[in-house]
Formats: C-alpha cells, sequence, structure tokens
C-alpha cells in the first residue's frame, strides 16, 4: 500500500537529484532509503527510479507518484500545520446564527473587535429568524448561536452574555403611554406586531401573555426593528422589543416603553456552543468582547450574576 511517507521519498529524490543526498534530506543512512525505495517498487511491481543515472532519472511510473507527492504532500503539511494551530487554540471556526432580530446593533461591533485579535478565526454571520439554530449547532453546520431561549441539553452550554428588560413600546398619544406599567389584559384590545417568527420563540407570548391567558386583539408582523417602531410611533399597534433596542426612539420621542407587569420582563441573551467547544481560547474570548462592547453601546442591560 503506497504511504506518506513513500512519496515523501520520492520528492526528497528529486529535489536533491541522488540518493546520497536525499538520504542526508529524510536523516537516514542511504541503505535504509534504497531498502525503502526497492519495497516500496517490489509492492507496486515496476521500477520507479533509474539508478545509474546522475542526476537519477525517474521512469514513466516514478513521474506519476512525483506528481502525486508534489501535489499531496504540501496539502497535508498545510493540514497538519492548521491542525497545530487548532489544538493550541489559535484557530478554528467560528459560524454564528444569531436568533434575534436586534441583535444587529451590537454584534456587528464585537465581531469587528474580535477578528483584530483572532484573524486565523474563520467567521461567518447568518440570521436564525427562518429555522431552529440549535439543531444546525448540534449537527456542526453553527458553531455558536444567540439565542434568549435556553433548553436542556448535555450536549449544549449556555454563555451568558447579559441581561435586559422586555418592555412593551407604544405611541406617545396611546393612554398606555401614562402607565408605569401593564397587565396583560390591557393588551386585549390592541394590534401586536412582531417579528415573524412562531409564536413560541416570542417572549412576550411566552413570559408575558400565555401564563395570565391573554391575547392581544389582533397581530400583525415587521422584519425590521425601524419598521416596527414607525409602525408603533403611527398609532398602528404596540410592539414588546428588548429595551436597548428602543433607545434611539425613545430619545427622539417617536415612542414611550412601558414596563411589562409590576417587576417587568428580564430575559437572559446567551450564546449557545457545543459542550466540548465551551472552553476553546476563541470562544472564550468571543465571550468577553461581546460582553464588553454591550456594556459600552448598550444601554439598560445588566450582568448576569456568576459570570
Amino acid at each position: 500500500m503506497l504511504e506518506l511517507r513513500h512519496l515523501a521519498t520520492l520528492r526528497a529524490i528529486d529535489e536533491a537529484g541522488s540518493m546520497v543526498d536525499a538520504a542526508d534530506r529524510l536523516h537516514v543512512t542511504q541503505s535504509a532509503l534504497s531498502h525503502q525505495l526497492k519495497d516500496l517498487e517490489h509492492r507496486l511491481g515496476m521500477e520507479l527510479v533509474v539508478r545509474r543515472s546522475r542526476p537519477v532519472r525517474f521512469t514513466t511510473a516514478g513521474l506519476r507518484l512525483l506528481t502525486l507527492a508534489q501535489d499531496v504532500l504540501p496539502r497535508v503539511q498545510q493540514a497538519e500545520r492548521e491542525l497545530k494551530r487548532l489544538a493550541e487554540g489559535q484557530s478554528g471556526r467560528l459560524h454564528i446564527a444569531i436568533d434575534c432580530h436586534s441583535c444587529f446593533q451590537w454584534l456587528m461591533p464585537a465581531l469587528d473587535a474580535f477578528r483584530e485579535h483572532w484573524p486565523d478565526v474563520e467567521l461567518d454571520l447568518s440570521a436564525a429568524f427562518s429555522f431552529a439554530p440549535l439543531p444546525a449547532l448540534l449537527r456542526g453546520d453553527l458553531d455558536m448561536a444567540i439565542t434568549s431561549d435556553p433548553v436542556e441539553d448535555a450536549a449544549v452550554q449556555f454563555l451568558p452574555l447579559f441581561r435586559y428588560e422586555l418592555v412593551l413600546a407604544v405611541s406617545g398619544r396611546s393612554p398606555l403611554a401614562s402607565r408605569k406599567w401593564i397587565e396583560p389584559t390591557d393588551i386585549s384590545d390592541q394590534t401586536l406586531i412582531t417579528y415573524p417568527v412562531e409564536r413560541e420563540r416570542l417572549d412576550v407570548f411566552t413570559a408575558f401573555l400565555d401564563p395570565a391567558g391573554a391575547e392581544p386583539a389582533a397581530v400583525r408582523t415587521a422584519e425590521l426593528t425601524p419598521m416596527t417602531a414607525q409602525l408603533v410611533a403611527a398609532g398602528r399597534g404596540v410592539a414588546a422589543l428588548p429595551n436597548w433596542a428602543l433607545t434611539e426612539y425613545t430619545t427622539h420621542d417617536l415612542l414611550k416603553t412601558v414596563r411589562l407587569g409590576e417587576n417587568g420582563v428580564w430575559r437572559t441573551l446567551y450564546a449557545a456552543v457545543r459542550l466540548e467547544d465551551a472552553q476553546r481560547p476563541y470562544i472564550q474570548e468571543f465571550q468577553e468582547t461581546a460582553r464588553e462592547v454591550c456594556f459600552k453601546t448598550l444601554s439598560g442591560v445588566k450582568a448576569v450574576k456568576g459570570s
């Protein structure tokens, strides 16, 4: 059977031009090199080099294997270098999906800051709005999912990033605008504007309305946060969004925010990774970089206790 050491021998003979010099390059004796070459020729049933020529000349079969060696060996060596860097935590792949429409606001600066320190980590970003990211994470299609919906899975670790409050955005002309907080039934006569995802992935339902058995009068969807804000400001409905996603709109008095319940609804945003990847140095640094950027750029967020 042809082995990598055989290809390395043929390449060394070609580069050195003689059996003696090739043996020196491979750090073996000339006798050992000759024995290895003869063994390979015996296995293949044909000669590979013309030994009496100076420099050594390859037969047609030898040239074919030399071409293979020149193609395969550099690729193997490159793979070995990459694996070594991967084992040392210096390189890798970080394909991220975000399960949060508003996350682009802080994630892109976090990725830019991370890329400066880890140029050898392959970065990719996609939106997980139309698919469930955790099965893709477990399959290996993704390396991280940004989500506020942790699930029990022994193969996944959820690294906390920050806590935020889910608030209700209302028009400044709405009767709800003067309220300090609302109850679930206060939305029963309102049109609720949501992102176009399944109901079970919307915190306003799972954490506020459903436990109280309450329903809005109607539900409509909007793809983007600015679109949602404009609809709310125009009195076309209300929307439950992270407090930090609404800062620029409340600053300009385009809309008002009201707490969901007296104590508010607080959620935690996580970076979900496979358990075996959680301690990789670049995963740990991404988590720290993301936190740092969030607390610099977002208002109203809190650190997760113990993180």
